[in-house]
This record gives structure tokens, sequence and C-alpha cells, in this order.
């Protein structure tokens, strides 16, 4: 376990080609806007581009005191000196991570239903995030939407990791997450997408405070 508060908002700052601003562009508004941690998801980048949007982004998150973590890939997550990896389903699994990947960083583990749950507790995770909540069309899970009801179940599963919820979330899908036992919510479109992703990040940030 580390001393890592992941409750909140996280944005993932991602590199598909079709959102106005790139990853780092992304990371910075939503440090900005006041999130409580920014993920890195590189889907189309070569490794020396998302190394160098990587140590960018680092040194953007600690500026705002913001978590940093990197999606699938420790080895990158060291290099950068990120806080946390967050593995999905098809990444390797915590444990089979080598001990000197998992040395000083987090893990957050990506799952679906209450198998992978339990799965990613026994591996000794430090938060678990799960969804689709309310659908996506921006991250093929290849899962229907799983609502809040099956939320409240990983959550007690999860007691006492933070469950971190992910899937079509806007600022009311995410007071409603938080009042089903989330610890936080994550997004990709709402951010990436959004017109002033600052305000945007503001908002949710915003719903989640209140909930």
């Amino acid at each position: 376990m580390t001393g890592i508060d992941f409750r909140g908002l996280h944005v993932l700052a991602d590199d598909g080609p079709g959102w106005p601003r790139g990853p780092v562009a992304q990371a910075r508004a939503a440090c900005e806007g006041g999130a409580a941690a920014v993920q890195l998801r590189i889907k189309h980048a070569s490794d020396r581009e998302a190394i160098a949007w990587g140590d960018e982004i680092r040194r953007i998150s600690r500026d705002h005191g913001v978590a940093f973590v990197i999606n699938d890939r420790a080895d990158w997550a060291q290099r950068c000196g990120a806080d946390a990896v967050h593995l999905g389903q098809e990444d390797l699994a915590p444990n089979d991570l080598t001990p000197t990947l998992r040395d000083g960083i987090a893990i957050g583990r990506s799952t679906h239903d209450p198998a992978q749950a339990r799965a990613a507790v026994a591996d000794g995770v430090d938060y678990v995030a799960f969804g689709p909540l309310f659908g996506t069309a921006t991250k093929e899970t290849g899962y229907d939407a799983r609502g809040l009801s099956a939320l409240s179940e990983i959550v007690a599963i999860a007691d006492p990791l933070p469950v971190i919820a992910i899937g079509g979330i806007d600022a009311r899908g995410a007071a409603r997450a938080i009042a089903g036992g989330a610890a936080g919510v994550a997004v990709i479109s709402e951010i990436a997408g959004a017109a002033d992703p600052v305000a945007a990040t503001r908002r949710l940030v915003d719903a989640i405070g209140a909930a």
C-alpha cells in the first residue's frame, strides 16, 4: 500500500486522434481544474512519444499536487516517476510484476465483475476501478453497463480499498456514483472532448464534492 489518496476525480489523458487536444494539454487542464489524479492512456503513440508526454505530465502534476498514473505499462510508470500504474484485465496481473516494478509504486486494476474485483484485492492492489458504470463509447470493454447496484457490490468486495467508477460518467453520474459508494470517478471524453476542459473538470470536481 502507498500513502496516495485516490479519492476524487481521475482524468484519463488520452492520445486518441479525434480529440481537439493532446494528452499533455488534457492533463494540464485536469490539474488546473482540481482533479485528484491524471492517468496517461496511450493507444496510438510510439514509446518515445509516450515517455516524453509522461515526463511532461509528471512535471505538471507534481506542480499541482496531483497524482500521476500511467496506464498499462509499469516500466513507463517507473521511468517517468509516476505514482501508480493502472492495469487492465489484458495486462500483466499485479502479482506478475517483478518486485522491482512494484517497488514504490501504487497499482490500480480495472475490473468488470465480482470475480475480477476479488482477484484484484487478492493481488494486493491499491485501488479498484469498476465499470463501465453507465456504458461508454470511448473505451471498448466488452461489457454492458454495470449499474449502481453492481457498483455497491464491488465496493463491499473491495472494502477498505477505494473503488473508482468509470464509464459514461458526467457530472450527474459522478454524484450518483459517489452516493453509491465509489471513492472517485474516472472520465475520458468529458474532459478530452470538452470545449473548456478546465471548466468541465471543475464541474465534475464540484459534483463529487457535493455528493
